[in-house]
């Protein structure tokens, strides 16, 4: 059953009926879903789907003229080029609809490095006349970033729409296990360990608990989220071992550049190769505190539920899982969920302001959000806030505790200290709990208009 992307179907669809030439780029990081997209999109219509490979330019050139020729009979059963293929396709599309969807294209583009150039021209020569709709999807974010949609690609200029396919969000991860047995608190977890990547969610079993679920698919040798950071890191990575003890190291809490060599034991120049490499296929990502673009604060965090997941509690544990002790294993790391849900947490409550400002429904229409971070001079230290959503002139303070314990009026106090380092005309503060208030703190946000607590039960 195809559940979600709904709106990706619905603008595929909208193009699609515009009955005139698009070229179509669809991109973002593996298992998010990009192939399931397009194979419900092209189902019912004319369409030729083809995925590159890692392989020579002839052995691609063979596959594309089996794809090409498998609907659509030609006198040769392998094109002498890939210019005659392409252009076979073309002249086919000029008095009907045909979907070309090249998935997996920058395989195709590192086999036969002509192929962007030749798509230009072709394109360029058939647009006005052709009704070909052509896909192009990538796994590689940087390479369709830059080698597709960017500046100084062929390609520029001649897309009529792009996709950056993301993972579901909360929302969306909440409508997947609406048939399932699963408490609202179990959802959240399973949004936590998987990150909302489609193809790790369809590994979870309704069925079952989530206890279950986390032996079956983590802490078990045959399951398949025990070996799936491994395998992505060796499909994607020369020198597995160096980007495993790169993630390895921001798992357990190094986030700087300094803090991550100096524990990987490598230069901060080649770590920072390394690193750009994990941004580029949607594993890590750099971030700023709110309301800095720039400068020496940036720190690198994993981009991905899963991987935060199996490397914060995976490898401490590789020895009892190989041995068959489950179980055990799943008793040393239950202690720590809560904490590790802290920043899940967070996401889902951010998702929710997000949700609430396009509803008009929070006491400022803010313009961005995010978690911010830096010295506090009157106390001489570092702090955090969770949540700092603003426009130029207002703001909403946020803090978010995942515990099992009704949130206490020290908690505000805290979170107002901190926003007087900012310089906002109004100020709004809200708390997130899984649990509830204190009643110290529900008296005070009855008193203070500026104050709203937010139980998980209730986003």
């Amino acid at each position: 059953m195809f559940i979600g992307r709904q709106g990706e179907i619905g603008e595929l669809e909208r193009l699609y009926k515009a009955y005139k030439f698009q070229c179509i780029i669809m991109y973002g990081r593996r298992r998010v879903g990009k192939t399931s997209i397009i194979s419900e999109f092209i189902k019912d219509k004319e369409a030729i789907y083809f995925t590159g490979q890692e392989t020579s330019a002839n052995d691609n050139l063979e596959n594309l003229s089996q794809s090409i020729l498998k609907d659509f009979p030609f006198t040769s059963p392998v094109f002498k080029g890939y210019k005659e293929a392409l252009e076979a396709v073309f002249d086919m599309s000029q008095s009907r609809r045909i979907i070309l969807a090249i998935d997996e294209y920058p395989y195709l583009a590192q086999s036969y490095r002509g192929i962007s150039s030749m798509l230009q021209t072709l394109i360029d020569k058939y647009k006005d006349t052709s009704k070909l709709f052509i896909i192009l999807c990538g796994s590689s974010l940087s390479f369709m970033e830059n080698q597709v949609l960017g500046y100084s690609s062929p390609l520029y200029g001649r897309r009529t729409a792009q996709f950056k396919i993301l993972p579901f969000d909360f929302e969306q991860t909440k409508e997947y296990f609406n048939q399932g047995n699963f408490s609202r608190e179990d959802i959240a977890l399973l949004y936590g360990i998987t990150g909302g990547i489609p193809l790790y969610l369809s590994l979870i079993d309704i069925n079952l608990s989530v206890e279950v679920n986390i032996k079956q698919n983590f802490l078990s040798t045959s399951g398949y989220l025990f070996e799936e950071p491994g395998n992505l890191i060796k499909q994607e990575c020369r020198e597995p071992a160096q980007y495993n003890a790169i993630i390895k190291a921001i798992a357990n809490g190094a986030s700087r550049l300094s803090e991550i060599s100096v524990k990987v034991g490598i230069e901060s120049g080649v770590c920072s190769n390394y690193i750009s490499k994990l941004i580029s296929i949607g594993i890590l990502k750099k971030e700023y505190p709110f309301g800095v673009e720039k400068g020496k604060k940036a720190v690198y965090i994993l981009d991905d539920g899963m991987f935060r997941f199996w490397y914060r509690f995976v490898p401490g544990n590789m020895a009892l899982i190989q041995r068959g002790e489950t179980d055990f294993a799943y008793s040393q790391i239950l202690p720590q969920i809560p904490a590790y849900m802290g920043g899940v947490f967070e996401e889902i409550s951010k998702e929710y302001l997000w949700q609430q400002n396009i509803a008009r429904q929070t006491p400022i229409m803010f313009t961005d959000a995010g978690r911010w971070w830096g010295n506090n001079p009157k106390k001489k230290e570092e702090c955090e806030i969770d949540i700092v959503a603003a426009n130029k002139d207002d703001a909403i303070f946020a803090e978010c505790k995942w515990k099992n314990e009704n949130v206490g009026v020290d908690v505000l106090e805290t979170l107002i200290e901190r926003s007087d380092l900012f310089n906002y005309k109004q100020k709004h503060y809200y708390i997130f709990s899984k649990t509830g208030f204190a009643e110290g703190l529900k008296a005070r946000a009855h008193s203070e208009k500026n104050i709203s607590l937010i139980r998980y039960q209730d986003m």
